[in-house]
């Protein structure tokens, strides 16, 4: 659902011609790109328990025994 603001701001850019949305973009684009740089940095610990709940009642020891059984 696209708010009430862009979707005023997107009204207003369709009523410009190909020569200002081209201008517009040019302005947006840096800036945008700015702000993903920003906010993108990752950190390892970020994925601290991420599917933990796949492993829930299994058992590490036996799971890897399994695994190095089927190797043979």
């Amino acid at each position: 659902m696209i708010n009430p603001n862009m979707q005023r701001a997107y009204e207003e850019v369709l009523k410009l011609t190909a020569a200002e949305k081209m201008m517009l973009i040019s302005k947006i684009l840096p800036e945008l790109s700015r702000e993903l740089k920003k906010d993108t940095r990752l950190d390892i610990y970020d994925l601290k328990g991420l599917g933990k709940e796949i492993w829930k009642g299994i058992d590490a020891q036996e799971y890897v025994n399994k695994e190095r059984d089927s190797w043979e």
